[in-house]
């Protein structure tokens, strides 16, 4: 209930003093656009509200962002903070909008006002991908695409945090380039690895040449990491796991010490900074993911040490001194630490878990609190605080306190309960749990991607039907016959694993569509050229 309380004293200070600005300023009450103008904090604070309960608010929430959200404005904006945080704000809201009780239209989770906003959005950043390695750039202007003079150079993080988004709109939308480019720039970072199997923190995009060399598993490569992870078990893409298993074994040989872990040189190993940064927290609650529980237990420890001395997590901690970085001695309420507790908790129960959810709630309160919201702690030596209020406050911060603190959240799902949902597509299981946050703690429900499958198969299954008609008609034969259910699998199965073996599917997949409604199943009636078939099973 106090997290409850955080929520709304930070919220509703948002919608009376900042929106529809991105961001609170809660120390001057008023507002500012900070990430492209996007009413960013609505946008991230959705999900959080149905988290809590409040299926109202989501509703009217949902409403104002259909009419008044513009993507289409001269707008220089960050592709990865616009793909997490907007892009993927709006795909968990639209999985989750029916159990709001939003009335959803025909055809959902496969269509729906919300989705179309998400994949607007991602449009606007597919410019940044047409590099000649597939690496995006950084920035890209949303009304023009990527700017001339705009440099080359990008963060690991932000060519490789992208599949979690992009599969899931491929596999809503059915058209796969989101997922391509995804695949592609995360297949670049991999095959641009150090002997050493190491990745370096800044590239360029278009050489492919390492610019920051520094290897760790913090700032400016950390959501690759859990994004190999995370699109590993979303996708059940045993390539992706593969690939974050090797390299964390160059992370365990090259930059840990004694449970903490180092920034080093990425084509030698030397020890090039001894720093934890808070950024870094998120990497117990990763491993929990892969069941490395005992390390994962290990670290943590380690880091909520940091915690206890501080009352925060300072964005970078002198491992060896025991003491803050100079000029890095901020606390903007990230939430990494508490997202790895809230996973640990689900795997152990340890209450040890229970009390740094404790300490979190007593030090935001008493440091952070302001009449109008909550302030980003400029210092935690003193305690000064800084006129910002960042969006992930209210999307991940005060998500995984709630979550910690509340074991029987539907997040928690185990199974036991889901929904049987009727789309054109067939019957469809949602909200049975397993839900995978992407890097903005936006819950994405693995088994929406199945949803939607068949709108694909059934377009090429026609375009078989088609094609044979017309071969048939010619040698004056009409005799039709559709594919067994066998066949349609075996199939969908051959293409998909030709696409995760990297090679060309079959040569269905690029014709154009000859289905104009994808929201109608063809299955009940096809007429071809006059002729009706009906489908009576």
């Amino acid at each position: 209930e106090r997290v409850r309380a955080m929520f709304y004293h930070a919220y509703e200070h948002y919608l009376e003093s900042a929106f529809p600005y991105d961001e609170l300023r809660p120390l001057t009450c008023d507002g500012q656009d900070t990430w492209g103008s996007f009413s960013l904090t609505l946008i991230d604070a959705l999900d959080t509200l149905l988290i809590l309960g409040n299926v109202s608010e989501f509703q009217r929430v949902v409403h104002v962002l259909q009419e008044g959200v513009d993507f289409d404005i001269d707008v220089n904006a960050s592709v990865f903070e616009t793909n997490i945080r907007v892009v993927g704000g709006l795909l968990s809201a639209h999985l989750l909008s029916r159990k709001a009780g939003v009335e959803v239209e025909a055809g959902w989770p496969c269509s729906g006002p919300l989705l179309r906003m998400a994949e607007e959005a991602a449009r606007k950043l597919l410019p940044a991908f047409q590099t000649p390695t597939g690496m995006p750039y950084g920035t890209v202007n949303l009304l023009h695409g990527v700017n001339p003079g705009e440099t080359p150079v990008t963060c690991t993080a932000g060519i490789g945090t992208f599949i979690v988004e992009f599969a899931t709109l491929s596999h809503l939308t059915g058209d796969p380039v989101f997922e391509d480019v995804a695949r592609k720039a995360l297949k670049a970072l991999w095959k641009n690895r150090s002997d050493i199997g190491l990745v370096g923190n800044h590239i360029d995009v278009i050489t492919a040449k390492w610019v920051a060399q520094d290897a760790g598993i913090g700032a400016g490569v950390d959501s690759y990491f859990e994004y190999l992870v995370k699109g590993a078990i979303l996708l059940q893409d045993s390539q992706l796991m593969s690939m974050f298993l090797e390299y964390n074994k160059a992370i365990k040989n090259y930059t840990k010490f004694d449970d903490w872990y180092l920034w080093v040189q990425m084509y030698k190993g030397t020890v090039s900074m001894p720093v934890f940064q808070s950024l870094e927290a998120y990497w117990p609650g990763l491993q929990s993911l892969i069941g490395d529980i005992d390390n994962a237990m290990r670290t943590f420890l380690n880091y909520y040490t940091v915690w206890k001395q501080f009352g925060g997590l300072p964005e970078f901690y002198n491992i060896p001194q025991g003491y803050t970085v100079d000029k890095r001695e901020g606390y903007p309420l990230r939430p990494e630490l508490i997202e790895s507790a809230m996973y640990l908790y689900r795997a152990t129960r340890d209450p040890t878990l229970l009390e740094l959810g404790r300490d979190a709630v007593e030090s935001i309160e008493r440091i952070s609190k302001v009449d109008c919201g909550f302030a980003t702690i400029k210092d935690l030596r003193d305690h000064r605080l800084d006129n910002r209020m960042e969006s992930f406050f209210l999307a991940e911060t005060i998500k995984y306190l709630y979550l910690l603190f509340d074991p029987d959240n539907f997040i928690h799902n185990d199974g036991s309960a889901f929904d049987v949902v009727l789309t054109p597509h067939g019957e469809c299981v949602l909200g049975a749990g397993g839900y995978v946050f992407n890097t903005e703690a936006h819950p994405i429900d693995p088994a929406a991607l199945h949803c939607c499958r068949r709108r694909r198969e059934e377009q090429w299954e026609l375009e078989d039907l088609m094609r044979e008609f017309y071969s048939l008609k010619k040698t004056k034969k009409f005799t039709l016959e559709r594919p067994s259910d066998h066949g349609e699998v075996e199939s969908a199965k051959d293409s998909e694993d030709a696409e995760k073996a990297g090679g060309k599917t079959n040569s269905k997949k690029s014709l154009h569509s000859l289905l104009s409604c994808p929201s109608q199943s063809f299955n009940s009636k096809l007429a071809v050229l006059g002729q009706v078939f009906l489908d009576n099973t």
